[in-house]
């Protein structure tokens, strides 16, 4: 026994110890935080952690993984985000990709992939989707990637495991599955036609087949296992309703469990009406069987349980720590030796959590704890070491040297510490463990080494051992096709198996039988006695293959196929069928065209790859006629699987629709697709109205580029709506139904890319509009482009506050878009005033309107030239826009009032004459009132004010300075005297203004 503290304080356990992991026989690694820094260090120790080598790294590993041959070579995904790899022992890293999707990365295996510095891996490309991707760790460049599967793949998808590697692709609601077998082309899984997978879950791949967990449309926490053929290719059922369980981070445990050491034993819990119950099977899922309960408890006493009633049932959970084991333990190097946690009775029962053993593969069953225990098996299994799973601190464990019939208890440490994992040296034979944890959560992290070699004074021999031979629960001897005994170790020799050791003593071949085969694709395993395979409703067992071609034959199936990794020789063969028939030849259906990386919408020039592919019917004598839309078109033979890509380049933008026909003798079909071809957008500007009236039209208009994108969609927000309204036009009519600010937004979407553009829409109730022309001179500098539009609005804008002293807020200029150019001025009611109907009572708007009478709103252009901005019929006036039901025609309209000077003159005559006779009456009732002096005094002073008339010369007048402004990129305003002034000088001009308002 050696105590070893860590060189390192973890500030979290979750920082620490997932990376303490052993390379070799004395080789450990682990990654922490120093104590005196904070900096990520990298501990490496080449003495059982006597002593450690400290290496600082720049990153903060998440995932640390070693290359399955060459101990030296590493992989780490950091937390930041990052693929490094290591080729000395994490002494130096190099950052192989960026965009690597996490527990998504694999080494080469062994026997299949030819460089083992190879790495395969997810990762996600410009677009934001992702790819399957190898490279080689000397260089994984951007270029130097390899793009295995021909399109984008579904995020967190890739398994690499043996001889396969799996991918999803989702299109709509329906996703796609594909495998390939030692890495030839990828080829979609063929589940049964109507399982319609929610889910998928890889459980082993092991001896050339697939064994999964399919989640049915129908299934909430339940799977279906099921079986392929050695491609993994098509698959079967094996086994319904295991039981799963949702993890955080979308993850999924499946109740399901394979054995080690034993091929074809696999144990399952299967929920049926709401209980759980434990199964096992001996034959890879052909048969299934509940487990047999012990008939003694640990103390030696009867138990009660009897089957069919009563079964042993264990809970079949992965350990969250990856440093002790999970519910269930079994060893490849310990074959038939299996310890669990479980309990007795009808059902599983979750927190109930008793410890037994079998050393028999689970025949018959023994019970050892009252509690959970963490197992780690040495030696072949000759020492079992058991520690009990708490939350406090332990100094003792529990060891077996004779499949858990006799425990002793042992102080692996003087003092108590928190266990966090346990761990063996590499190599089955080893006797040497690790326990590693902390005595306080405030202290550093310690390994407590114990040696159990002290404990075996020798070497095995061959007396030392007896055989058993594995047997299912029916005592039945001929186990996938063959019987096999096992060596095993005295109860009563203390000796060490050692390196040498070597659990297999025979294997004997069996005659086939019933029981050696399996349902094949398309058909059911009948519930009802003799359990024979029927056809289900969509498989027709006559169908040939889909690589049936004409001259070819092939065999109806009968129903059944061999157990992959069946030795079973001579007697029964099902698989062999007595119908033969020839190939025909099958018209072609089923035909679809695509594009590699299904990308419907390209930019001019770019590269496209067209996928054709056939489901049914002959393709060797098939011609296919492909019209790519834009005057190519081609003919092949035998297209669909032929190494010959059809590739094209698309020059000018447009819709093309892409056609495949496909002909023969029996027959014909037809595919095509429409491909958008368009360049990306650039921008989207919304023109709409700044103010609008409640309940009243308004039009929204996105102007996009470039102006020749084709087939844009157009998402309309408007408000606090969140169901956008879709157009293809660029434009909408709308109404807005209260007053106040909007937010209208567009955003403007080709496939190939969106943008988006906001404005804000003032809704009043009442508010005045005045049209406006410009002398002709400006229209031959209008780009019509919307920022031109904007900056000529704010300029006129800016003249008018200038000139009448109106607030900023209460007048808007907008620029109509087009020739000759035009605009609108819009007069909006005061904040802090209550509108008003009629415009004769708003002061603001005589000063606006005798302003452009006098020629005073004018700006200057490029070169000097001075742009004179009118009224676009002087003698139309202005228009009123009261949303009120009560308004007059009169108020609502047009009033001529506001036209001219002439008619302003009149009704300032005529308020004067008004005035006057009311002056002279009260002069007149004063006269006869004693002590009335001051009061008309005061009065008579506001009658004066009253009497000023906006459009009459008063005694008061302002200077307006004229000055000279040019507007080019960027458009500022000055006011002009007259319209015939001179931009070269400036002069004071004199004019009438009104002061009150």
């Amino acid at each position: 026994m050696n105590t070893v503290p860590l060189p390192f304080h973890c500030f979290t356990s979750d920082l620490c110890f997932p990376f303490l992991l052993s390379l070799s026989l004395f080789q450990v690694v682990l990654v922490g935080s120093s104590i005196n820094e904070r900096d990520q260090m990298l501990f490496i120790s080449t003495d059982e952690g006597s002593s450690f080598q400290r290496q600082s790294i720049s990153f903060t590993p998440d995932t640390v993984i070693f290359h399955p041959k060459e101990e030296d070579k590493l992989l780490a995904y950091c937390k930041e985000g990052g693929l490094f790899a290591s080729t000395d022992l994490g002494r130096k890293w190099t950052l192989l990709q960026e965009r690597v999707t996490k527990d998504r990365v694999y080494w080469s295996v062994s026997g299949v992939d030819v460089d083992p510095d190879l790495v395969h891996m997810e990762m996600q490309d410009t677009s934001g989707g992702y790819l399957y991707v190898t490279c080689l760790i000397q260089n994984c460049s951007d270029k130097m990637v390899t793009a295995q599967f021909l399109g984008k793949i579904d995020h967190n998808s890739l398994l690499v495991q043996d001889d396969y590697i799996f991918v999803k692709v989702t299109t709509g609601n329906r996703t796609k599955h594909y495998v390939s077998y030692r890495r030839t082309e990828f080829v979609q899984m063929r589940f049964p036609k109507y399982s319609l997978p929610k889910d998928v879950q890889i459980v082993s791949t092991d001896e050339d087949q697939v064994f999964l967990a399919l989640q049915e449309w129908y299934q909430s926490d339940t799977y279906n296992l099921y079986q392929s053929d050695p491609q993994g290719v098509y698959y079967s059922m094996v086994l319904e309703n295991v039981r799963s369980t949702k993890q955080p981070e979308e993850s999924v445990l499946i109740d399901i469990l394979e054995v080690r050491g034993i091929k074809g034993v696999f144990l399952a819990n299967q929920k049926m009406d709401g209980r759980v119950t434990t199964l096992i099977t001996y034959n890879k899922g052909r048969d299934w069987e509940p487990l047999a309960p012990p008939a003694i408890d640990m103390n030696g006493k009867p138990i009660t349980c009897k089957a069919p009633e009563c079964h042993l049932h264990l809970h079949l959970r992965w350990a969250d720590n990856p440093y002790v084991s999970g519910t269930v333990h079994t060893k490849d190097s310990a074959p038939g030796l299996i310890m669990g946690a479980g309990n007795l009775g009808s059902k599983l029962v979750e927190y109930k959590e008793e410890m037994y053993i079998t050393s028999d593969c689970g025949k018959t069953w023994r019970q050892v704890f009252e509690e959970e225990h963490h197992i780690l098996y040495l030696d072949h299994g000759g020492v079992i070491v058991a520690i009990k799973d708490t939350s406090i601190p332990l100094k003792i464990l529990k060891f077996s040297i004779d499949e858990g019939r006799m425990w002793t208890v042992h102080n692996f440490t003087s003092t108590s510490v928190f266990v966090d994992g346990l761990l063996s040296e590499p190599g089955d034979e080893t006797l040497v463990m690790t326990v590693f944890g902390h005595i306080s959560y405030r202290s550093d992290w310690e390994l407590v080494k114990v040696d159990f070699r002290q404990s075996f004074p020798r070497q095995c021999t061959e007396s030392d051992y007896d055989s058993w031979q594995l047997t299912d629960l029916q005592g039945e001897k001929c186990i996938m096709g063959q019987e096999r005994s096992f060596r095993k170790r005295k109860e009563t020799a203390f000796c060490i198996k050692g390196k040498s050791y070597t659990s297999a003593l025979t294997n004997k071949p069996c005659q086939c039988t019933e029981r050696d085969f399996n349902c094949d694709y398309g058909f059911e395993r009948s519930h009802m006695e003799g359990k024979r395979c029927f056809a289900s409703f969509w498989h027709n067992p006559d169908s040939p293959p889909e690589d049936c071609h004409l001259g070819q034959t092939y065999e109806s199936s009968t129903g059944y196929r061999k157990v992959i990794s069946n030795m079973c020789e001579g007697g029964l063969n099902k698989q062999q069928s007595t119908k033969q028939h020839k190939c025909p030849l099958l018209p072609p259906q089923g035909l679809r065209v695509g594009i590699k990386g299904q990308m419907l919408a390209v930019a001019p020039g770019d590269d496209i790859t067209f996928i054709v592919h056939q489901e049914q019917g002959d393709t060797s004598s098939t011609k296919y006629q492909v019209d790519l839309g834009d005057g190519v078109r081609a003919i092949y033979q035998n297209l669909t699987v032929t190494d010959e890509p059809i590739q094209h380049r698309y020059k000018n933008p447009g819709v093309y629709k892409v056609t495949v026909k496909a002909e023969n003798m029996a027959g014909h079909d037809e595919a095509s697709m429409y491909i958008q071809v368009t360049a990306p957008l650039q921008e989207v500007h919304l023109e709409v109205v700044p103010i609008a009236g409640r309940s009243q039209e308004v039009n929204l208009t996105a102007v996009i580029l470039p102006s020749e994108a084709n087939l844009t969609v157009f998402y309309w927000w408007i408000g606090d709506n969140m169901r956008p309204t879709l157009t293809l036009q660029n434009s909408l009519l709308t109404r807005f139904p209260e007053t106040g600010e909007v937010s209208v937004t567009v955003q403007a979407s080709n496939g190939r890319s969106m943008v988006q553009d906001t404005r804000t829409v003032r809704v009043y109730d009442n508010f005045q509009v005045i049209p406006l022309s410009f002398s002709r001179n400006l229209d031959q500098f209008n780009p019509n482009i919307p920022e031109w539009r904007e900056d000529i609005g704010q300029v006129v804008t800016k003249i008018l506050i200038k000139i009448t002293g109106v607030p900023q807020e209460s007048l808007v200029t907008v620029v109509k878009p087009g020739l000759p150019t035009t605009a609108d001025l819009y007069a909006l009611p005061p904040d802090n005033k209550p509108a008003k109907r009629s415009m004769l009572v708003d002061k603001r708007i005589p000063a606006i309107m005798q302003a452009f009478n006098d020629n005073n709103v004018s700006f200057v252009v490029r070169g000097g030239l001075q742009v004179l901005v009118m009224l676009a019929d002087p003698n139309a006036g202005l228009g009123l826009f009261a949303n009120d039901p009560t308004a007059t025609a009169a108020e609502i309209g047009y009033h001529g009032a506001a036209g001219g000077l002439g008619v302003w003159a009149l009704v300032v005559i005529f308020l004067i004459s008004i005035i006057a006779t009311g002056s002279f009456i009260l002069y007149k009732f004063k006269r006869k009132l004693p002590g009335s002096r001051n009061v008309y005094a005061q009065m008579h002073n506001e009658k004066e004010q009253e009497m000023t008339s906006p459009v009459n010369h008063s005694e008061d007048t302002q200077h307006i300075i004229q000055g000279e402004e040019f507007i080019d990129d960027d458009l500022d305003s000055q006011t002009l005297g007259n319209a015939g002034g001179s931009p070269a000088f400036r002069s004071l001009i004199r004019t009438t203004t009104n002061h009150c308002y």
